[in-house]
């Protein structure tokens, strides 16, 4: 559980949906599809949205893809989706948004990477064009500073600053340095052009998960605006998985970090929509949000040869997560922090395990009696025997759940 508070900053609104302030942490993904390709990446949102993302950002690259945005968004928006679209832009924005008005009133925020925004005197003039259109359109921004696309101009200064210091710093911290300066400068420099303080969420995102907790540490720091945190690029498989729920942890810990992101690389037959799992897997973890009710699960050893453990904690899992939809509409007073199950292995922790939980189960071992004690609040409420365990214990828990969530919360 996450005790510290999270650090203050000012509330910014994302078509509705409030980020920053005392505003809830927020989830967002962001679509691999060719935006051009209207159905798919409408697919591909409403796949996002269902697993639990509360902002979408989609690439705005070409004209097709600028063109294509006001139809993603009425298309979404007639099946009853209205998640907030935000419209990334890299080194041609300033001229898409202009082109196409339609694409800049549809989207909800506008993502701006300082870095490729423009060169020399161009890039003031190419962000100016971007801040512009969303003042006229009502738009916060977010800028997004990557290390991988840092304003070379800006990192240039500051080696040349540091290698005529008495007190020079390391290459790394010069570039961690340079990053956050992108960053508040481009922002000082959004306002200056009239933009709202309450329009503008920063981001700095790097690779290495030690270099984006420092550097959002910096930022945070230095700034009330709030602050979109990941890894830039975590990786495939477990390897990002792990990097990106430890930045992760390690920045909400110490309060930073107002919406989150996993950039996973999907492998062969991953889900797009895994990244968004892993987010809530992270903020419950942490105790910051409840998605789904908490469920332990015995890890198994030699008392647990048998299969039949593994086999039921997933079908109480998979059942819980097919129930969800239905208890939230059935059931006013259902909360999903509120239920706690558990389904054990042995009699080693199994049944103290159980007892902890609001409702659980604590299955035979090797060598142990064939049955399978459960508890409901703390006290041992029926033994289940036979070959139909898992379907009884689940309608037991139908049970609970139906009794304990009927009423209205209060």
């Amino acid at each position: 559980m996450v005790n510290k508070e999270r650090r203050v900053s000012v509330s910014v609104d994302v078509g509705g949906v409030g980020i920053g302030g005392s505003n809830p942490v927020r989830i967002q993904s962001m679509t691999d599809t060719d935006t051009a390709d209207v159905l798919a990446t409408v697919k591909q949102i409403k796949e996002l949205v269902s697993a639990g993302s509360e902002l979408v950002r989609i690439t705005v690259d070409t004209k097709h893809a600028a063109d294509a945005v006001p139809q993603i968004k009425e298309l979404l928006l007639v099946d009853g989706v209205s998640v907030p679209l935000i419209g990334d832009f890299h080194y041609n924005g300033h001229i898409l948004l202009r082109e196409f008005p339609d694409c800049a009133r549809a989207l909800d925020k506008y993502r701006i990477n300082p870095g490729n925004v423009g060169v020399g005197k161009s890039r003031d003039k190419n962000f100016q064009a971007i801040i512009d259109i969303s003042i006229a359109n009502d738009k916060p921004v977010r800028i997004g500073v990557n290390w991988g696309s840092l304003d070379r101009r800006l990192l240039t200064r500051l080696m040349d600053e540091n290698t005529q210091s008495s007190s020079s710093r390391s290459d790394k911290e010069v570039l961690l340095e340079a990053v956050i300066q992108s960053a508040l400068e481009s922002a000082k420099m959004a306002e200056e052009f009239g933009l709202g303080h309450d329009k503008i969420i920063l981001s700095a995102k790097l690779s290495s998960v030690a270099d984006v907790v420092k550097a959002n540490m910096m930022l945070a720091e230095r700034c009330d605006y709030p602050i979109h945190i990941g890894l830039t690029e975590a990786g495939m498989g477990m390897e990002g998985i792990v990097k990106s729920a430890t930045a992760l942890t390690l920045l909400l810990s110490e309060g930073v970090g107002d919406t989150i992101r996993v950039s996973l690389t999907p492998g062969p037959n991953d889900e797009r929509a895994n990244e968004v799992i892993i987010c809530q897997q992270v903020l419950q973890s942490l105790g910051i949000r409840t998605f789904s009710p908490s469920i332990s699960a015995c890890p198994g050893c030699g008392r647990t040869s048998s299969t039949f453990y593994r086999e039921m904690a997933s079908q109480v899992m998979l059942y819980v997560k097919e129930q969800m939809p239905r208890w939230i509409r059935e059931y006013p007073g259902f909360d999903p922090d509120k239920l706690h199950i558990s389904t054990m292995g042995c009699v080693v922790n199994g049944p103290q395990e159980s007892r902890y939980a609001d409702i659980g189960i604590s299955l035979p071992g090797t060598g142990e009696d064939p049955k399978a004690p459960v508890y409901i609040d703390g006290e041992h409420f029926t033994t289940l025997k036979g070959d139909s365990i898992v379907q009884d214990f689940l309608e037991i828990l139908e049970n609970y759940v139906r009794d304990k969530f009927s009423k209205r919360r209060s």
